[in-house]
C-alpha cells in the first residue's frame, strides 16, 4: 500500500486528503471507513489553517512528524481530529469529516444514541464521538499503535473519479476553496452549508478549521 502521502510536502494537501479517502481508523473498539475529508495547509497562503500565522503551543503537532493526530476544542462544544500532514517542519492537516462505520457498530450507536447508521460518524464531532477519543489522542502517532488511533490502508480503495470536491465547511476565511473532499453519492457524507458571517447579538463567526 502507498504510504507516500507521509512525505508529500505541505503545498500537496488537496492530494493527500483524497489519498486518505477510504482508509480506516480504530478507536476505542470502533473502526470508521473514511468517506469526507478536508484539507488545510499552513504555508502561510490559507487563512482557514490554525497553521496560517506560523507554530504556536497548540498547533506545533501540525508541523510534523507527520502520520501524528491533531485534535481541538471547537466553542468549548465539539472535539474534531486531524491527521498531521506535510514534511515535518511544515504545517499541514486533513481534517476527518465523516465516515461509514465499518466495525463495533454496537459501541458506536452507544456513544451517539438514537440515530441511523448513517449518521453514526457523519460530521466531524459525530465522527470523534463515535470513536470514543478526545484531547488524549493530540500530538499521538494514528500509524504505529502507540496511541488511541490507528490508520490502516482501505480494504476498499477508491477511484480517483469515485472522489467529488466543494468549499469547505463553517469557516469564515477561504471557505470557498475546493478543499474538501468526498466518496460521491456515500451516505454517510455530511450536508454541505455554506458559510454566513454572524456578528450581531452577540453570535459568533466559525473560525478556522485546522
Amino acid at each position: 500500500m502507498d504510504y507516500s502521502w507521509l512525505h508529500a510536502p505541505a503545498a500537496e494537501v488537496p492530494e493527500t486528503a483524497q489519498t486518505l479517502l477510504g482508509w480506516e481508523l480504530s478507536a476505542g473498539g470502533v473502526r470508521i471507513r473514511l468517506t469526507e475529508v478536508e484539507a488545510y495547509a499552513g504555508t502561510g497562503e490559507d487563512p482557514a489553517s490554525h497553521a496560517h500565522r506560523g507554530p504556536t503551543p497548540r498547533t506545533r503537532v501540525m508541523f510534523g512528524p507527520p502520520g501524528h493526530a491533531y485534535t481541538y476544542f471547537v466553542f468549548g462544544v465539539h472535539w474534531c481530529l486531524n491527521i498531521v500532514c506535510g514534511r515535518e517542519g511544515e504545517a499541514a492537516a486533513v481534517l476527518l469529516r465523516a465516515g461509514e462505520v465499518v466495525d463495533g457498530l454496537d459501541l458506536a450507536r452507544k456513544r451517539r444514541g438514537e440515530v441511523a447508521d448513517r449518521d453514526l460518524a457523519r460530521g466531524p464531532a459525530r465522527l470523534v464521538v463515535a470513536l470514543g477519543v478526545s484531547a488524549e489522542a493530540n500530538g499521538t502517532s494514528v500509524l504505529d499503535g502507540t496511541g488511541p488511533l490507528l490508520l490502516t490502508p482501505p480494504t476498499r480503495p477508491v477511484a480517483p473519479a469515485a472522489i467529488s470536491a466543494g468549499p469547505r465547511v463553517g469557516v469564515a476565511a477561504a471557505h470557498d476553496v475546493p478543499w474538501r473532499f468526498w466518496i460521491t453519492g456515500d451516505a454517510t457524507v455530511s450536508s454541505y452549508r455554506r458559510h454566513v458571517p454572524r456578528r450581531r447579538n452577540g453570535e459568533r463567526t466559525a473560525g478556522p478549521r485546522a
